[in-house]
């Protein structure tokens, strides 16, 4: 029995020497990777190395989280550092913060890496880099505000300008619809106009009937004035139709005289004579 159990402990010594071998080669391999900035490669060795054969050493963890960042893969580096945060190295905690940091601001997230980065400081103040990454990303911070602000300044001055263009563009179209209604409404008076203009015919119907009462007005005085000749006939017992006959008899003698007259030759006028 006791060589039994001498002989697992020696194959466990020696699967344990093995493994410690194999342990020691990756790492020089992932560090070799690092180097010839395979990071690729690097961060693939490193996974196997936490992974699948459980190193718990944290330099080779943050080895890790910083291949996955250089080989592009943010999300499990950012991963991989916040997991080395509850380290309790203070030197590797300030470190992973400082990352950490970085990756917020790289992605303009400024506050959020500014409280990172004060972490970092916390958890190591001699942290160089920390302190630099700190004062740059506040610099950072205060002209994205002030672009912000020049944004909201800019944008109240275009509403204020838009204001106004809308305000003209709102007096114009309400002067278009004003003209077309007087258009409309000078279209509507046009029409009374020429029914006025229609109704003169009866004012000028009326004038004529005015002008006609005048004549007869004028007709009545001449037969009030030929009234005297009339009673003057009906005293001589002779009716106006006689009279007429009468008058129309003499006419015809007078004009029968007048021609007769010019009919008569001339005796020729005696030169020796005087004209009187």
């Amino acid at each position: 029995m006791n060589y039994v159990a001498a002989l697992i402990a020696l194959l466990t010594w020696i699967g344990g020497i093995d493994d410690i071998a194999t342990v020691n080669r990756l790492k020089k391999r992932a560090k070799t990777a690092l180097e010839q900035q395979d990071y690729t490669q690097a961060a693939g060795i490193y996974t196997k190395l936490v992974d699948s054969l459980r190193v718990d050493e944290e330099a080779v963890r943050l080895n890790l989280a910083h291949a996955l960042l250089l080989s592009g893969d943010t999300a499990q580096s950012q991963l991989r550092y916040s997991q080395l945060t509850s380290s309790p190295s203070s030197t590797l905690k300030s470190v992973a913060y400082q990352q950490l940091g970085v990756l917020a601001s790289e992605q303009k997230k400024y506050p959020e890496a500014l409280a990172t980065f004060k972490e970092s400081l916390k958890a190591d103040p001699a942290n160089e880099e920390s302190r630099y990454n700190y004062e740059l990303v506040k610099k950072l911070l205060e002209q994205q505000q002030e672009q912000e602000q020049e944004q909201q300044k800019d944008q109240s001055k275009d509403n204020e300008q838009k204001e106004p263009e809308e305000n003209q563009e709102k007096q114009k179209q309400e002067g278009e619809q004003q003209k077309e209604k007087g258009e409309q409404g000078e279209d509507q008076e046009g029409e009374p106009q020429d029914q006025q203009s229609g109704e003169q015919e009866p004012q000028d119907a009326e004038e004529q009937e005015a002008q006609q009462g005048e004549q007869s007005e004028g007709d009545k005085e001449q037969e009030q004035s030929s009234s005297p000749v009339s009673d003057k006939l009906k005293e001589m017992n002779i009716s106006e139709e006689k009279a007429q006959m009468i008058l129309e008899a003499m006419r015809n003698n007078e004009m029968q005289y007048i021609q007769q007259n010019r009919r008569k030759p001339q005796k020729p006028r005696d030169r020796t004579k005087p004209d009187w």
